[in-house]
């Protein structure tokens, strides 16, 4: 096969999303660095709780597959919290490990405690957050935002200054906040948060963008799923600049969740050419891992991981899901450690029982298949789901010696 930007062995997208005029519109990032949020945005799912193990084996997992970051926690929430984070500071691992702050000086010194390379220093920014939550004015915002700095700077941490509900802030407002931070500040980098999910990405791209105009410092973007464009916006904020994006296996966290890791990392490779040193063929794997470990159950048609994503039930081309998956999928289900398959049903054809035959090394009659997929149909209907292979073995059986 000809190799080109939209078509390898492992995939075959688009190749409109490597025209001149989308290309031209785009300001890539030459690298672009993951920061994986799992064990704390993603522990915020309502009932998900990591014990000090979990976390250890999940940053073990992320750090396997080539994260740069790892997000480990919030000291201030337990003492389990501080010494999960302390394990993982001590294994040694490639991943810088990151830890997530309040803007007070005591969350700052357990981080530093902990071991931590760099803290996300929060604090509110939008106007819903400062005028019903806090009651705090602009400039309270801006003395707190910039004394935190400072304080985590002096400790010889990385910072990363994170005024969440960057996307519900007043730009009058936001630019005067950034512009002091900066200035007076000096954070390694800025957080643009998209808290409550509730971006275009056209809009996310043209923040970025005028923030990016505005100020000499790398953006990291924080996407939330409320809407439904979670990897949407953070794509779209890498394509007008930012430098990190923030993720989270699964797409696990508050409310309808964070960007999922897989989503974005494949997205960066198939959809820009970015490449990374993440291992795609460990992505199924890290999934099934923190679906273990946090109870959270994966839809069955998750993009990239889930189970029934590259499964086919229809008829219609069935014999190429495995022979020629890539005539059948964007993605080779290989790449990404997951696997093809073909179930039976209500859609099947012909071909679907000549598929699953010889999956299981089943030999019958030519003239028999009509009469198994009339059954295989009718079981379907009556049941109103899926033949599983027991079931279809025992149709196989009776048609056999009929």
């Amino acid at each position: 096969m000809e190799t080109t930007a939209w078509k390898s062995e492992n995939w075959w997208v688009g190749n409109y999303n490597f025209s001149n005029n989308v290309r031209g519109a785009l300001s890539l990032p030459k690298k672009v660095m993951i920061h994986d949020s799992t064990l704390r945005d993603g522990e915020q799912t309502p009932g998900v709780v990591f014990r000090k193990e979990d976390k250890v084996e999940i940053a073990k997992a992320l750090d396997d597959i080539g994260v740069d970051r790892i997000e480990t926690g919030m000291p201030a929430v337990s003492k389990e919290d501080q010494n999960a984070i302390r394990m993982i500071s001590n294994l040694g691992l490639r991943a810088k490990i990151f830890t997530f702050c309040r803007a007070t000086k005591g969350d700052i010194d357990l981080s530093v405690d902990c071991g931590a390379d760099g803290v996300l220093i929060e604090i509110p920014c939008s106007t819903p957050k400062l005028k019903y939550q806090f009651k705090w004015d602009e400039q309270q915002v801006i003395d707190k935002s910039i004394q935190a700095i400072l304080y985590a700077k002096e400790s010889g941490v990385y910072v990363t200054y994170f005024p969440y509900d960057t996307t519900r802030s007043d730009m009058n407002f936001l630019k005067r906040l950034l512009g002091e931070v900066i200035k007076a500040g000096r954070p390694d980098s800025i957080g643009i948060v998209d808290t409550m999910g509730c971006m275009l990405p056209l809009a996310m791209a043209g923040l970025i963008s005028e923030i990016k105009a505005e100020y000499d410092i790398p953006l990291e973007i924080h996407a939330h799923n409320d809407l439904g464009m979670g990897t949407a916006n953070t794509l779209a904020a890498i394509g007008a600049g930012a430098e990190v994006a923030h993720v989270s296996v699964n797409g696990i966290g508050e409310r309808s969740g964070n960007t999922a890791l897989d989503e974005v990392v494949v997205g960066l490779r198939v959809l820009y050419g970015i490449e990374s040193q993440i291992q795609f063929e460990k992505l199924k794997e890290l999934s099934s891992t923190v679906e273990r470990l946090s109870g959270f159950q994966l839809p069955v048609n998750k993009p990239i991981v889930g189970s029934n994503m590259f499964v086919r039930e229809s008829g219609i081309g069935i014999e190429m899901v495995k022979k020629v998956p890539l005539s059948m999928f964007s993605l080779n289900p290989s790449f990404v450690g997951n696997q093809a398959g073909a179930v039976l049903g209500k859609k099947s054809g012909g071909a679907s029982i000549k598929t699953k035959l010889e999956e299981l090394n089943i030999k019958v009659d030519e003239e028999k298949i009509p009469e198994i997929l009339e059954e295989v149909k009718a079981r379907s209907i009556a049941k109103k789901g899926l033949i599983e292979d027991n079931e279809f073995m025992e149709i196989v059986k009776h048609f056999s010696a009929a």
